[in-house]
């Protein structure tokens, strides 16, 4: 079930680049979407970001005691039916009037049967690609900590598993749960039923997101920039070039801009959601969608879905901490469950969470974790020459952060993973030794400044 793991070059999580094969997710068995991953943005599928063969050992005498993470649902289908049901409506008046050209006479049933077996599963919903995502996670987390596994099943530690309340969560935390069962039943009476904590997992849409969901609103300067952003003559240039891939010249010329930005972004969101569903697909192999978007154009309307995401829930502005202090609920978690285990009232050998892209993006960002550290100003606008930001790398599908914690002695150290990399914390963190992804517990609360 486990995947070939990529390797990543990443300057300050800039770009993913994939320098081995994978599992193609849309191309035939080729890979070669990996070369072009930012272009999905954050519906990029998921891949763990190191092999575990090359993770720092913990200093001698150190064992783990508690391991903590929160993780995205996996790959999923389309939220709804829109972006087909759009594009289709258009095709089927090309049709009509004669006015398709070759590849886009092999586009409308490919896009039927995509959209059949996304309803299928049920819009929103784990595709097959999405469920094994999640339990390939939950198998390398056991193969990773076995003394910690072992420890809890010894000594009857608790397993807390917690969700949004969102279907695709709570279907990603009871499949991460059952795959550690299936890993070791000694661990199945352990694991708690999952839990809703919507307060902790869905607080963009919790009380504590009230701030939040008014900037989205009202706020005019972020309404200004995405529409600057978007209303480039790029952006009008690539849509004609979508669309004139599947309709004849004609047929363009008599849609108002504002018709062929939208359809061509019809196109791109189906092409960014097509390898989520590649098990879906006939044989397996993939739905190439790629062959309807030049790489250029697909790059283009990736940047626009990475900018919205930037500007809504990432670093965002210089001056404002909106889109991601409402994180802070579950940084705080982490630190919490933490520091039970060393005051010794901790219950719980492992804390399971599962979310969403709208707080794992925040919750990167307040982190400070890899191309999430530089905001904008109104002089200088996000984009991709000018900052590091990637919804791939950020938050694909299934992406998540893991801290593993342990103890010698009364010590207790902390080692981040994030999507399965070592990563080092905010530069305010000094580790225990240069080039070291080991903490003291005690220094990440000073530079957090909990306490």
């Amino acid at each position: 079930m486990n995947r070939v793991t990529p390797v990543l070059a990443t300057a300050l999580g800039a770009l993913v680049l994939a320098a081995l094969p994978a599992r193609a997710a849309d191309t035939g068995g080729s890979g070669a979407h990996l070369a072009h991953r930012e272009s999905y943005g954050t519906k990029a599928t998921y891949e763990p970001g190191q092999s575990a063969r090359s993770y720092q050992r913990p200093p001698a005498g150190f064992t783990p005691v508690l391991t903590e993470s929160v993780s995205r649902h996996g790959s999923r289908s389309a939220s709804d039916g829109e972006d087909a049901d759009l594009i289709l409506a258009l095709w089927d008046k090309a049709e009509a009037a004669g006015q398709l050209t070759r590849k886009g006479r092999e586009f409308g049933p490919k896009v039927r049967a995509l959209q059949a077996a996304m309803a299928k599963i049920g819009y929103g919903n784990l595709s097959g690609r999405g469920k094994e995502e999640i339990q390939d996670t939950a198998v390398r987390t056991a193969e990773r900590l076995p003394s910690l596994f072992a420890r809890i099943a010894r000594d009857g530690e608790k397993i807390d598993v917690v969700s949004s309340g969102q279907v695709r969560a709570t279907d990603s935390a009871d499949l991460y749960a059952g795959a550690l069962a299936e890993a070791d039943p000694a661990l199945a009476p352990l694991i708690g039923a999952t839990r809703t904590d919507k307060d902790l997992l869905y607080f963009h849409k919790a009380d504590g997101g009230a701030a939040y969901r008014d900037y989205l609103a009202n706020d005019r300067r972020l309404a200004d920039t995405l529409a600057k952003i978007t209303d480039r003559p790029r952006t009008h240039q690539a849509a004609d070039s979508v669309l004139r891939r599947l309709f004849q010249d004609a047929f363009v010329a008599r849609l108002s801009s504002a018709d062929r930005v939208a359809a061509a972004r019809a196109v791109y969101n189906l092409y960014a959601i097509a390898p989520a569903m590649s098990e879906e697909s006939p044989g397996g192999e993939g739905w190439g969608m790629q062959r309807y978007l030049s790489t250029a154009d697909a790059a283009w309307f990736g940047y626009l879905s990475d900018a919205e995401d930037f500007y809504e829930k990432g670093p965002g502005f210089a001056d404002s901490d909106i889109t991601y202090k409402m994180a802070d609920v579950l940084l705080d978690d982490f630190f919490r469950k933490a520091e039970a285990e060393r005051s010794g009232t901790g219950t719980l050998g492992a804390e399971l969470r599962f979310t969403h892209a709208e707080e794992i993006i925040p919750l990167a960002a307040l982190l400070g974790l890899p191309g999430s550290t530089e905001p904008v100003t109104a002089a200088r606008p996000y984009t991709y020459a000018s900052n590091p930001w990637r919804g791939a790398s950020v938050a694909p599908l299934a992406s998540n952060i893991q801290w593993d914690v342990y103890e010698k002695n009364g010590r207790f150290l902390v080692r981040m993973l994030y999507n399965e990399q070592e990563t080092s914390f905010k530069a305010a963190c000094t580790p225990i030794a240069q080039g070291s992804t080991f903490y003291d517990l005690d220094e990440l609360e000073r530079c957090f400044g909990r306490g």
